[in-house]
Order: structure tokens, then C-alpha cells, then sequence
């Protein structure tokens, strides 16, 4: 079974998510994907959780606690949203995979660290074993790779960070780990009456757009 996991360094989900990857089966392939979740939310017209102020302190509470009851070690930047931009073409030009991702989150989450700074992100090159920081940050390639990543899975649907896709079929948010796992029992998890039904339910209002002048 093979899967692409997509990822922005951003959120703290796709940090626990990865530290639960060894729940999934054995032999799972999984292919690491960063993208910009900025764009994605530009692209669907939707804000980040971290941009409604009352769910902002929720959300880093909630995520405190449920860190703490999973024992999965978790520190808050000194703040937050930062940019994450640059941090993710150090990984493109490294290459994503699963210990120089785990490695990045690890900065930013577990440490505590804030990948926006200069300082941290040449701690995160040499943890990397990239000679030239600053080569990476312009280097036309990277950000193409970036920004084609990010194409691409708004191509396929996906719409938030962390995401996994198998094949056509999208899990999303750490919290979806559980539904994956019987869905890779399972193939046929969603081809029963109801989530046919539900797959396809009419829209039956839709808010009106506020235009502030």
C-alpha cells in the first residue's frame, strides 16, 4: 500500500499525526509531500483554525492536552501562525523523507522552536546537512517543487494539513487516523447505502458573502 502524506510544518496536527505513523500497517509506503497550507487556504477561501481568535486558544489547549494524554512530547513555538516557508524548501532541497521531516516538527514542536528565525533555520540546514541555507531559500527549483506540490494536491482535492491520499480516497486531520485504519481493513468502508448517500446530499442553503466596505 502505497500513500502520500501531505504536510505543512505550520501545523501542529500534522506533528502528532506523524508520531502516531507507527500505527499504521508494516510496509506502508508513504510518500512525504510538503506543501504551503497558506495557498491551500487562499485556493478554498478558508481561514486556518489559528485565525479565529476564540479557536485559536482553543485549539492550542486542546492540543496541549491531548499531547499530554498520548505522552507525545509537545512545546509551543513562541509563536504562532509563524512562516514556515522557508523551512519547507530547506526540506524539498534535503529531501522530505521520513527522518528529515520527523526532524523539522521535532524543531518546531517538540523543542519548541520558531523556524521563521534565521538562527533556527541554520540550525535546521546543518541538522539537514545543507551547506547553504541562503542558495536554498532562492533557489528557483525548490520553490517550484514547493508550489507544484501544493498545485497538485489542490488538483486531487486535498484542502488542510496533515492529509493522507490513497489513491483517490482523503483522510484528513490527525483525529482521521482511526477511520484510515479501518478503511485499510476494510476497502469497502464507504461504499455502503448510507455513505453513498451521504457522499452525494444536496447542499440545502449557503451562507450569503458579507462584502465589508
Amino acid at each position: 500500500m502505497r500513500a502520500m502524506w501531505y504536510f505543512d510544518l505550520i501545523s501542529p496536527f500534522s506533528y502528532l499525526h506523524l508520531k502516531q505513523f507507527h500505527r499504521l500497517p508494516a510496509g506502508m509506503e508513504i510518500e512525504y509531500v510538503p506543501v504551503l497550507f497558506a495557498a491551500m487556504l487562499k485556493h478554498w477561501d478558508n481561514r486556518g483554525p489559528a485565525e479565529v481568535p476564540p479557536k485559536r486558544i482553543y485549539m492550542y489547549r486542546q492540543l496541549t492536552w491531548y499531547a499530554k494524554r498520548v505522552g507525545i512530547p509537545f512545546k509551543m513555538p513562541p509563536a504562532h501562525p509563524f512562516n514556515s516557508l522557508q523551512a519547507l524548501r530547506l526540506l524539498i532541497a534535503a529531501g522530505p523523507s521520513h527522518q528529515h521531516v520527523e526532524m523539522a516538527f521535532d524543531m518546531a514542536w517538540k523543542e519548541g522552536r520558531d523556524l521563521q528565525y534565521p538562527e533556527e533555520l541554520e540550525e535546521l540546514a546543518r541538522r539537514l546537512h545543507i551547506e547553504d541555507p541562503q542558495a536554498v531559500a532562492t533557489d528557483e527549483a525548490v520553490k517550484a517543487r514547493l508550489k507544484a506540490n501544493t498545485e497538485a494536491a489542490i488538483a486531487r482535492g486535498v484542502f488542510g494539513v496533515p492529509s493522507f491520499l490513497l489513491e483517490d480516497t482523503l483522510f484528513w486531520g490527525q483525529d482521521s487516523l482511526e477511520m484510515m485504519l479501518e478503511f485499510l481493513k476494510d476497502p469497502g468502508l464507504f461504499s455502503g447505502a448510507e455513505m453513498r448517500r451521504v457522499s452525494e446530499l444536496p447542499i440545502g442553503t449557503m451562507r450569503k458573502e458579507v462584502t465589508k466596505s
